[in-house]
């Protein structure tokens, strides 16, 4: 992997990337777990394991990193942090569902570190006689008025908390220099722990590096500090906490001392006081740092819009987000006065690697798909990246398969909360280039395939104009395609491209259309083509329509009303069926509509092209929900009763091959007795009647059609068929 890190400064920004990024992550991974829970993960696993713990550990939160610096590196970051990233890059929903439960942990971890202070606070006798929650509530009005007054001061204070806590690890080594005992190497695993329950104990440590992505948007640099803070607080903690595991391990004269007694860390210190103060100044310095990230967390997603705007207020500050500021005290003196947070504390840290696992997928997603908006100047292998994400979920699992079930329910929650108030954005994502990366592969794929009549699927060019005004074309297109094929609906605007072009008509026209397919909920496209003429539109846009092997198979019309247009139909059939297109044109009877949606009548001249294609289509017409239970009847024409078992056999016979239920309708008519009247005293009270039709002769366009016209007029609604196949028939796909 290579880094060319971006110096593109934000005018904005204050902090660099010392007090901007390193020392708060710094001061939030070096806490409570290295001063109270270290010992007791040495004295459980014992030092190999134990370095393996921090190894595995750490190397999460490197990969996390830098997935973090690749995204941060490829934008311009703002405000929000983790959440900015993650909404930019995989849409505002997922940005939603990520970062208001990442806020909600930010902010009752401002209570869980005041809580943990307060607690180590009480264990000098003069504190012990006060109410703890008096204790906690004092500290939490104290951070909110620092991060109320401004950023800058609570970072001078981090300063000094930074000092403390490099005493207190200083006093730690200098310590025990005389006194050395053998190494403890061999587990001693009490009652109920193994390798990944100590392991999950240990890993909240290394999850501090959400506090200096929080402060992005009070960076100078953000592309150029959140890479070199991150890696380098996460680097320089990993080998801090691997030499105070080697300096206990070889401290150990009685392991379960190191079990059971939480300061083990007095007992080696040259300065044991310096240990307390550690503890101290290790809680509030996370306390701080949560109370500095989670206002600017809740901050962005309101300027967004996910919540309500007013808490992105500043109330009259230029820099500080102090309507975040009061509402994440809020959460934290409620926390505070709720009492027992036990069952909550596993699903706070289920929400902080479920951010971590998402910034993970955004970068391998954004590095995979390669749009080329996306151009990190840190540079990951997507592999890497997703190499994070399962780290962060299988330890999501390792420390609790319930919380982690729990927090990944509120977050699709969240998102399909989001997903259904339809959030408004003004930038892209990933998801377009993603899809577009699986069309790509997949019509590649598919260009290679040999066609087969098994795999015939409808894929209609509708040609509605606006939809609104012909619904009944809507739907048969909907009842031929659901879950089956595709659908476009087309409108041809007649007139000269650059002047219609240029007023903007076309774009107009597709809107439309699109609006349209949304409110109604379809799954169909829009096209809407500028052309001299029509004839020309259509003929041109059945050769060009589609791609690979999603080229379009049907075309869709409304029957025409005059003989003119009727004339014009067959010539257009003509030339579809050149260009191995078939067709369907709908005549529709509005008097009658579809009726009860409970017949469909197809007249059966024998297996062939057209009958086959009746046969299916009257299938996929009958699956949809809203002819649920309607019969397929074939009609069939003999000219002597004595064919009448035979040909009802037939008909059972094919209806049972292709496994469609249909009910033979046999008609002996006297062969001088015009089809014109069977049809209509045989097919009036059909829902739908299908017709094959022929190719007519260049020579016989009108005569043809005003036949066909004659044919459907006393009929109820009418779908004309010609199939575009002239060779194996399309029944072999339902057989």
């Amino acid at each position: 992997m290579t880094s060319t890190i971006n110096t593109n400064p934000n005018p904005a920004g204050r902090f660099g990337t010392f007090a901007g990024v390193f020392t708060p992550n710094v001061l939030t991974i070096l806490g409570i777990i290295l001063f109270l829970r270290l010992g007791w993960v040495v004295g459980q696993a014992g030092m190999w394991n134990a370095l393996l713990i921090v190894f595995l550990a750490n190397a999460i939160s490197l990969l996390t990193g830098l997935s973090l610096s690749a995204v941060a590196t490829s934008m311009n970051v703002k405000a929000g942090g983790n959440y900015y990233l993650i909404s930019r890059s995989l849409g505002l929903e997922i940005g939603g569902a990520i970062g208001i439960p990442l806020y909600m942990s930010q902010a009752i971890s401002v209570a869980f570190y005041i809580i943990g202070f307060t607690e180590a606070l009480q264990s000098v006798p003069y504190f012990a006689a006060f109410d703890p929650r008096l204790i906690s509530t004092a500290v939490a009005l104290l951070f909110v008025l620092i991060s109320y007054i401004g950023a800058d001061f609570a970072l001078k204070i981090q300063f000094v908390i930074l000092a403390i806590l490099i005493s207190a690890i200083g006093s730690f080594f200098l310590g025990g220099w005389g006194e050395f005992s053998a190494p403890h190497i061999t587990p001693l695993y009490t009652e109920g722990v193994t390798f990944w329950v100590v392991f999950a104990v240990f890993f909240p440590a290394v999850t501090g590096i959400e506090v200096g992505i929080s402060m992005s948007g009070d960076l100078k640099d953000p592309s150029r500090s959140i890479p070199r803070g991150t890696i380098a607080s996460i680097l320089i903690t990993a080998v801090i906490y691997m030499l105070v595991v080697v300096w206990f391990a070889f401290h150990a004269f009685d392991p379960m001392a190191l079990i059971e007694d939480t300061l083990a860390m007095q007992s080696i210190a040259l300065w044991p006081a310096l240990i307390l103060a550690g503890v101290w100044a290790a809680t509030l310095s996370s306390a701080l740092g949560s109370v500095l990230a989670a206002p600017r967390t809740l901050q962005a997603i309101a300027a967004d819009r996910v919540l309500p705007h007013w808490m992105a207020g500043q109330m009259g500050s230029a820099t500080e987000p102090r309507a975040a500021i009061l509402v994440t005290g809020a959460i934290a003196l409620f926390v505070i006065w709720l009492g027992d947070l036990n069952a909550v504390a596993p699903i706070i840290s289920m929400f902080f690697l479920n951010t971590y696992g998402m910034v993970n997928l955004t970068a391998g997603i954004e590095r995979f798909v390669s749009n080329p908006s996306y151009r990190p100047r840190f540079r990951v292998p997507w592999y890497i990246s997703l190499l994070g994400a399962f780290g962060c979920y299988g330890v999501m699992f390792l420390i609790n398969p319930l919380a982690t079930v729990v927090a990944i329910v509120i977050s699709y929650g969240v998102y399909f909360l989001l997903e259904r108030r339809a959030m408004e954005r003004t930038w892209g994502d990933v998801r377009s280039g993603f899809w577009f990366t699986v069309a790509r592969f997949a019509l590649l794929e598919l260009e290679q395939q040999r066609w087969s009549p098994k795999n015939w699927r409808p894929n209609l060019m509708v040609f509605t104009g606006q939809p609104h005004n012909r619904q009944q074309l809507v739907e048969v297109s909907n009842w031929l395609s659901l879950g089956k094929g595709l659908v476009t609906f087309f409108q041809f605007i007649v007139g000269d491209v650059e002047f219609l072009a240029g007023h903007g008509t076309r774009q107009r026209a597709h809107k439309h259309i699109r609006n349209y397919i949304q409110e109604n909920k379809m799954l169909a496209f829009a096209e809407v083509e500028i052309v001299p003429d029509f004839m020309e539109g259509v003929t041109a846009v059945a050769q060009a329509h589609g791609i690979g092997g999603l080229e379009s198979n049907v075309a869709l019309l409304g029957w025409s009303r005059t003989a003119e247009g009727r004339a014009m139909q067959m010539d257009l059939l003509r030339r579809l069926v050149s260009l191995q297109k078939s067709i369907l044109f709908l005549n529709y009877v509005p008097q009658r509509g579809f009726g009860q949606r409970r017949v469909i009548n197809i007249w059966w001249q024998g297996r062939g092209p057209n009958g086959d294609l009746m046969l299916l289509l009257a299938h996929l017409i009958q699956q949809h929900p809203s002819w649920d239970g309607a019969e397929i009847h074939l009609l069939r024409i003999i000219h002597s009763e004595t064919g009448i078992e035979e040909t009802k056999a037939h008909l059972v016979s094919l209806g049972k091959q292709v496994r469609v239920d249909v009910k033979p309708v046999i008609i002996v008519a006297d062969s001088h007795k015009p089809i014109i009247e069977i049809i209509a005293a045989n097919s009036a009270d059909a829902d739908l009647t299908m017709l094959g039709m022929q190719l007519p002769r260049h020579d016989d366009l009108a005569v043809y059609a005003e036949r066909l016209d004659e044919m459907v007029r006393g009929v109820g609604s009418v779908l004309l068929v010609r199939s575009a196949e002239t060779k194996e028939g399309l029944l072999v796909a339902l057989e």
